[in-house]
């Protein structure tokens, strides 16, 4: 099997039951990081156990409602597609149980981290607190909502984000990694061990299209260069990750998931000492025009 094949899960591929996408640590071979694609059809509704992992709700298009075994109901608006704006979600704790239903119908990423910690409260987060971020610049400009990173939601050991990417764009550039706990010589810390999953979404329908490239180092080899499509997913256990490509004319989505051991629930990232220099590029730019989507969604 290459590393291609194993690390590039096309659409359908890792489909179980209920979920399109079945991503648990046992079958992506590490220790934290999962994620469930889940469809319901008008007036359907799917029983979630937690288990030893936290996870969020978070509509990809449609609506439904969380209701919790400690006598919590979220109504969460959702929106209509990953292209019209950032949307609310809510945050399950480990150990806990949910009914997920919809009246109308819809598709929901359950992002999942396993954690030792618990005790809090299931929780709702407002799209109105999601912060919008555009990062980069010229054909390096993307926009990432920020959903449950330090800073902008508590959680345990979960982290999640979207990155948005016009079409033409690269984003997750310049290539970076996050697989090793690293300090500096004053012992700052400078990287975190984060195990990552890639979730895309592409628009034009079926002939959108991406790529997505992983690469390793010497001492830990990975080898990914997939063409990526709605439904895709990729997993990144190590290695440097980007770029994501865009193709011309259709813009790109991808959810990220990360993870890892750290007692300290961090994301320091750590570029390609080869490509990093494209960074200082950026400040002579503007960022694409085309950024943000739907502007007035996202105000």
């Amino acid at each position: 099997m290459t590393s291609t094949n194993k690390y590039h899960l096309p659409k359908g591929s890792s489909a179980d039951g209920p979920y399109d996408v079945l991503v648990t640590p046992e079958s992506a071979g590490w220790e934290y990081s999962g994620l469930r694609i889940l469809t319901l059809g008008p007036g359907e509704a799917h029983a979630l156990s937690t288990g030893d992992s936290e996870f969020l709700v978070l509509p990809l298009t449609g609506s439904c409602t969380v209701t919790t075994d400690g006598g919590a109901a979220f109504e969460l608006a959702g929106r209509t597609g990953v292209f019209a704006s950032a949307t609310d979600f809510a945050h399950l704790p480990r150990e806990s149980e949910a009914l997920i239903s919809s009246a109308a119908g819809g598709r929901f990423a359950l992002p999942s981290a396993r954690t030792e910690r618990g005790g809090q409260p299931a929780r709702y987060g407002r799209k109105e607190d999601v912060p919008v971020e555009l990062r980069g610049a010229g054909a390096c400009s993307r926009q990432v909502n920020n959903y449950c990173l330090p800073g902008t939601f508590e959680a345990e050991q979960l982290l999640v984000c979207e990155v948005l990417t016009p079409g033409g764009n690269w984003s997750s550039y310049p290539p970076h990694k996050h697989d090793e706990a690293r300090t500096d010589d004053a012992g700052n810390p400078v990287e975190s061990e984060l195990e990552e999953i890639y979730y895309f979404e592409v628009a034009g329908g079926e002939n959108g299209f991406g790529y997505q490239r992983v690469y390793g180092t010497p001492e830990r080899p990975i080898d990914v260069l997939a063409e990526v499509r709605s439904g895709d997913t990729v997993l990144i256990p190590h290695g440097w990750h980007g770029p994501s490509i865009a193709a011309p004319g259709y813009d790109l989505y991808y959810l990220n998931v990360m993870a890892g051991p750290g007692p300290d629930r961090a994301w320091l990232i750590c570029d390609d000492p080869a490509h990093g220099w494209v960074r200082g590029t950026w400040d002579a730019q503007d960022i694409d025009d085309r950024l943000p989507f739907a502007a007035e969604e996202n105000e």
